[in-house]
């Protein structure tokens, strides 16, 4: 297991698991944005276990699967401020996926997000990520904007797929990480071009 506890990071990560389900479900929610954006909804009642369950399809091979609760080290409570869905080796050797990224909403806007997210960027590369994959909500703006500052450029779209009562417009984007580049990326998971189907 990769240490989730980086020294020196005012951010920490740990490894949520089942006995963590009712902790993630008040988290959700507390912060709904993300769901109500993405879903047209609020959280559903079994959100946080439905997430620990939610595996890549088969098909799609990975290493390992982690569901992440972040806090703020300077807070003894060790409430959870954010939380992400990290997958190792998806797909292809050094490539990695961020399924799900959630920030307490009070968070948003004064750059605590991008902190963490560094933080979380930080660790991936140091546990062997040469990529970083993710899917945004086409439309959804203010995840747009985050994640193209963060550095991450659309290979393709996908969809639209059914999400709650929504159904939306999927783009795939990808981060080059330790000297690798977009071709090199697309080269190794090769449903990321343009013209796949």
């Amino acid at each position: 297991m990769h240490d989730l506890l980086p020294r020196g990071e005012r951010w920490r990560f740990r490894r949520l698991g089942q006995g963590d389900a009712a902790e993630l479900q008040r988290f959700f929610d507390a912060n709904p944005e993300y769901f109500l954006s993405v879903d047209g909804e609020p959280p559903a009642r079994d959100a946080a276990a439905h997430e620990l369950v939610d595996f890549p399809p088969a098909g799609m091979p990975y290493r390992a699967m982690l569901l992440l609760g972040a806090s703020d080290g300077d807070d003894r409570s060790g409430a959870l401020t954010a939380m992400a869905t990290v997958v190792e080796g998806f797909i292809a050797e050094h490539v990695w996926h961020i399924g799900l990224f959630i920030v307490a909403t009070p968070l948003h806007g004064g750059g605590a997000a991008h902190a963490i997210y560094r933080a979380l960027e930080r660790w991936m590369l140091d546990c062997g990520a040469s990529w970083i994959r993710l899917g945004v909500v086409a439309g959804n703006a203010r995840a747009e904007r985050f994640w193209e500052r963060s550095g991450y450029v659309e290979t393709r779209r996908r969809g639209p797929i059914a999400m709650g009562s929504k159904k939306n417009v999927l783009r795939v984007m990808v981060k080059p990480l330790a000297g690798g580049t977009v071709d090199e990326y697309l080269g190794l998971v090769q449903r990321d071009r343009p013209s796949a189907p």
